[in-house]
């Protein structure tokens, strides 16, 4: 009888795609988890996919786009940086159609990859703009002309 009852459990378990992911190495910081519990559950027609590490999210099916909090915070670089939903970004386009962005004057970091060819960087970056911004910003993004 107790098997029976645990069938239509696993049945259901056994449905939901689950995304493999890596933590970051401070992801189990307090503010990534004020971030995490924010993030939305859609993103443009993405939907939220379950993923297995800690401060990860992943929307899309193909999996269009990954986040991860707790990298460590950037002070200089060389990269472009944009801000988009009143949150500064640095963007690699290194590996484009697929672009990492990765939080600027945040502590911890937060990185954000999107593949452009399934979802909009821009509306992915206004999305998650309010869950991010939960951690306030110490540097901002300055423009040298």
């Amino acid at each position: 009888m107790k098997i029976l009852l645990l069938l239509p459990i696993l049945f259901l378990s056994g449905c939901t795609p689950l995304v493999s992911l890596e933590a970051a190495e401070d992801a189990n910081d307090p503010a990534c988890a004020e971030i995490s519990v924010r993030v939305p559950d859609q993103i443009g027609p993405h939907d939220r996919k379950y993923t297995n590490a800690q401060a990860t999210a992943a929307w899309g099916d193909p999996t269009a786009i990954i986040y991860r909090c707790g990298l460590p915070t950037t002070e200089v670089s060389s990269l472009p940086c944009v801000t988009a939903g009143g949150v500064d970004w640095l963007i690699d386009d290194s590996k484009a159609p697929s672009f990492r962005f990765i939080t600027y004057g945040r502590t911890p970091a937060t990185e954000v990859i999107v593949d452009a060819e399934n979802a909009s960087g821009i509306t992915t970056l206004e999305e998650l703009a309010p869950a991010v911004g939960s951690i306030p910003a110490n540097k901002f993004c300055t423009v040298i002309e």
